[in-house]
């Protein structure tokens, strides 16, 4: 790079961020003509500035940014190893598939074997099991908490269960001790779906720090986002690179992209049937993806992780306003309680219309659409209900009845910290219009 290259780059950047302050200027909130997002992506020029900064480089792949947010998010979440991919649905898969890898010999899980998970979630936490030909075995959740029923673990296990992986609802983590010491009773894998929960806390430790691996996802609706993207937590060196290998089309080699010897020994291996000496680069003893993240996103990680502590605190802090200002209308509407050992990263504001509010989950969320107020379902309601599942194998513990009254009942608003004080004021306005309305109707 040249001194004039250098230089030309910081004028870049310097107009990048007049850029960022002329284009991205904040506009005055109407209350209903103005939308309230549920979620959404929150930067600043500095995070365009490091996008930039990555495109300049036009190192298209993982490069210089994925290096530094692998190492900087690893340690920001207590964990020994991160690895980056490009969405937490492709870590999830990415996770689950790792546990498959004849490198962990007897705990390999093969064709068959059982994995316990939540029927009220994502479908990307449940789909890997499916996809590695593994069997779901769905538990239900309590309410208010939205957390794993840990009292149906033990009716969930059978002498096929091999694994248990569980999402922290909306960044409230549910008793991952008990799920911990279930798993470690019955020499079970755990992985924990942190996706919506980076930042949270139970017993004093992070969340993504009890289970063999952790997921968690960086799309624009999450704590910090690079559009697309997500990562795979790990502390065992050799889960971290079962997880690269099946990142990276399945390859035997650990070598970063643009490095070619990083073992010494290219040259000098005989694995399979392959003749000695064959490339180690193009060595593959997993059936694998690619699922790398390119370096423009993992360079706006990098900014974003600069705003984490501060998104966190802000989300709290709009889930507190919410609930306060919400709280007298707890007859009709049903809210997230808090396990007394868990610090919640708040996803979103999770609320229940009761069977008996004498108004329809529906009707509360046309009226708040009405009025530009955006809401979200719990993701899939109770996914054993939901066609993709038609006709495959999966075992189901109960009648799932939370599941189902999640699935009829529950909706959820905006904690992001891109909600100003009058966003939130006109949110808890208008369900307090709904209400009162529907109480006269």
């Amino acid at each position: 790079m040249t001194e004039r290259a250098d230089a030309l780059r910081a004028q870049i950047l310097g107009l990048v961020a007049e850029y960022h302050a002329e284009a991205f200027a904040d506009r005055a909130f109407v209350p209903g003509e103005s939308p309230v997002p549920v979620t959404g992506r929150v930067f600043d020029a500095t995070d365009v500035q490091s996008l930039v900064d990555a495109g300049l480089d036009f190192w298209l792949t993982t490069g210089r940014f994925a290096a530094e947010f692998e190492r900087r998010f690893a340690q920001r979440m207590s964990a020994r190893h991160a690895m980056l991919v490009n969405s937490g649905s492709s870590a999830n898969l990415a996770a689950v598939s790792a546990l498959t890898s004849h490198l962990l010999e007897d705990r390999a899980l093969k064709p068959g074997d059982e994995v316990i998970t939540v029927a009220a979630g994502f479908p990307t936490t449940v789909n890997p099991i499916f996809q590695n030909g593994l069997v779901p075995v769905f538990v239900d959740v309590e309410l208010p908490s939205y957390g794993i029923d840990v009292s149906q673990l033990e009716a969930a296990r059978s002498s096929r269960t091999k694994a248990i992986i569980v999402a922290h609802t909306l960044g409230n983590p549910y008793d991952i001790g008990a799920v911990k010491a279930f798993a470690e009773q019955h020499k079970l894998w755990l992985i924990e779906d942190c996706c919506d929960a980076v930042g949270a806390k139970f017993d004093g430790k992070s969340v993504g720090t009890f289970g063999d691996l952790a997921t968690v996802s960086f799309y624009p609706a999450h704590h910090i986002t690079m559009g697309e993207g997500g990562a795979v937590l790990a502390h065992s060196p050799k889960l971290k690179r079962i997880v690269e290998s099946f990142r990276d089309w399945g390859r035997d080699c650990w070598c970063d992209p643009g490095k070619a010897d990083t073992c010494g020994k290219r040259f000098e291996y005989q694995l399979g049937d392959l003749p000695f000496g064959y490339d180690h680069k193009y060595t593959y003893s997993h059936i694998g993806y690619n699922l790398k993240a390119t370096d423009m996103q993992a360079a706006v990680g990098v900014a974003q992780l600069d705003h984490l502590d501060g998104f966190i605190e802000t989300r709290r802090r709009n889930y507190d306003y919410l609930r306060a200002h919400l709280a007298n209308l707890s007859h009709v509407l049903e809210f997230a309680t808090v396990h007394p050992k868990a610090e919640p990263s708040w996803f979103g504001f999770p609320m229940r219309v009761r069977d008996d509010a004498g108004f329809t989950r529906n009707a509360l969320v046309k009226f708040l659409d009405d009025r530009l107020i955006g809401t979200r379902l719990l993701f899939g309601g109770n996914l054993v209900r939901q066609p993709a599942y038609r006709g495959l194998t999966y075992r189901v513990i109960g009648d799932l009845p939370n599941s189902d009254a999640i699935m009829r009942g529950t909706l959820w608003v905006g904690c992001y910290p891109g909600l100003t004080a009058p966003m939130l004021a006109w949110i808890v306005e208008s369900i307090h219009d709904f209400v009162n309305s529907s109480a006269r109707s």
